[in-house]
């Protein structure tokens, strides 16, 4: 434990012992231990070192680059499913194949609670306001259930990897066990948790403390997932499982096809190793990133890189040029995470955000509550590896935004991306599934459609001339 102290001294953090004389013993002790704990995976040189880089990196990329060469994917690498419905079938029946050979995998990025939605729950739990109440982990059970239950003359078990943090692995992993796993089955479910980044003060040099025995910590960012994945060991039970295909989402979205067959079998197809989901922007001006190559190579580019002129150009068929918005939905090749997982993990930048960090001050033990930004977080980004994969092998499908995706990232009364927009698009789909089934739907009326009776509109020929007049009718299997 001496040589823990030692460590974080000869590295400049001295300020964490200001007071080690006055701790209790058992206090001492348990600074070292998470000290040490945050020392075994990444000494502090090296996270200092991290956090330099990464100003480095945030003022360099801040400043244009008039060199950088933003185009659209070419058609090789980016194609539409809107009005493309023989594709669609045709990706369908390839992606059904692998999941009925047991060779496809979902990982969910659940690490987030929903704060800015009012809950102190882990976001999965969080009910959007449905008539039958149902959280975001039953919607996407549900969805895996049925997919499963599709799957002819097998009995087919998609894996379903959670990547929870340290604040919502507990409460995740109880949640799924009071409901009994949503009616699937316990084994096929694997909770993990991505990493966390110390807390630096604004010039990154010194550590922040929580608290007299600890310092302040946060998630590694939605980039973090690729080094949960090593530290987790979870290509080996890949291997184990026979899995070929990954299907990756993010909590939050209530409408996203879990193992979607269209997406795998587009990549399969295709042949791509890395590919991504993408929605059409609203207009020039909306504030997502967007999927595009800079020189050449595959990336995110976010909207404030891009000049105005850029942003609303238009191709020969008046769309934006620059339109696939990025929405978090990848498919990654399982060869592809086994040959290249080390280096992303070795060589993704970090990222810098300046935030307002409660923070202990070890000298006069005293706590601050800033008004102001005083500390940087770290984080790493998804995206950033999408430049090593060749442009050949990067795929990006561009799917219907009223079909594949409503996030939950605001607070109820915000302009956009609520619960309530949430709910009305999850309801929305399911109502024009019924209509296209030939159900009579009166006007206004929205019904909800189990996930667990249709994943994407199939099996609701039952209600063909069926009427529906009031809302709050919930459809169960």
């Amino acid at each position: 434990m001496t040589d823990t102290k030692q460590l974080f001294v000869d590295a400049g953090q001295s300020q964490l012992f200001q007071n080690w004389d006055s701790l209790p013993r058992k206090d001492q002790e348990e600074l070292l231990s998470n000290l040490k704990q945050i020392s075994s995976t990444r000494a502090p040189t090296r996270l200092l070192e991290d956090c330099q880089n990464a100003i480095k990196f945030s003022q360099t990329n801040s400043s244009s680059d008039i060199a950088v060469d933003v185009k659209p994917l070419p058609s090789t690498s980016y194609e539409s499913l809107i009005g493309n419905s023989s594709k669609e079938n045709e990706y369908w029946q390839a992606g059904m194949e692998a999941i009925g050979k047991g060779e496809v995998a979902v990982i969910l990025m659940a690490g987030g609670q929903g704060t800015r939605l009012g809950s102190s729950q882990p976001k999965g739990c969080y009910d959007i306001g449905l008539p039958s109440k149902k959280s975001l982990f039953q919607i996407q059970a549900e969805k895996l259930i049925r997919l499963q239950d599709m799957i002819e003359d097998k009995k087919v078990e998609i894996p379903w990897y959670i990547m929870t943090s340290g604040p919502t692995r507990a409460a995740t992993e109880a949640y799924f066990q009071k409901h009994d796993y949503f009616g699937l089955n316990g084994g096929q479910i694997t909770f993990f948790n991505q990493g966390a980044l110390p807390a630096f003060d604004l010039n990154g040099e010194h550590f922040l403390m929580k608290d007299p025995v600890s310092l302040s910590q946060s998630p590694d960012g939605n980039g973090g997932l690729y080094r949960a994945i090593k530290e987790n060991r979870l290509n080996e039970d890949f291997d184990r499982r026979g899995i070929k295909h990954v299907y990756m989402y993010c909590v939050d979205n209530v409408l996203s096809k879990m193992a979607d067959p269209v997406f795998i079998g587009f990549a399969i197809k295709h042949g791509f190793e890395l590919a991504t989901k993408a929605v059409r922007k609203r207009d020039a001006h909306e504030s997502v990133g967007l999927i595009a190559t800079k020189n050449n190579k595959p990336c995110v580019i976010e909207y404030s890189e891009i000049s105005n002129e850029l942003a609303e150009a238009k191709d020969e068929e008046g769309l934006l040029k620059l339109r696939a918005a990025n929405i978090v939905n990848h498919y990654y090749l399982v060869d592809l995470l086994k040959r290249d997982l080390d280096q992303w993990c070795e060589n993704m930048p970090y990222h810098i955000a300046k935030k307002k960090i409660p923070a202990y001050n070890s000298l006069t033990g005293k706590y601050t509550k800033p008004t102001e930004p005083n500390g940087i977080k770290l984080e790493q980004f998804i995206f950033d590896v999408f430049d090593t994969v060749p442009l050949s092998k990067f795929g990006c499908l561009e799917v219907d935004r009223s079909k594949e995706f409503s996030p939950l990232k605001n607070g109820s009364g915000s302009k956009n991306d609520n619960a309530e927009t949430s709910r009305l698009a999850y309801l929305s789909l399911g109502t024009s599934w019924l209509k296209n089934a030939g159900a009579v739907i009166k006007d206004g009326v929205l019904v909800e459609v189990s996930n667990k009776l249709s994943y994407a509109g199939e099996n609701l020929g039952q209600f063909k001339g069926q009427i529906f007049d009031k809302n709050g009718i919930i459809l169960e299997k």
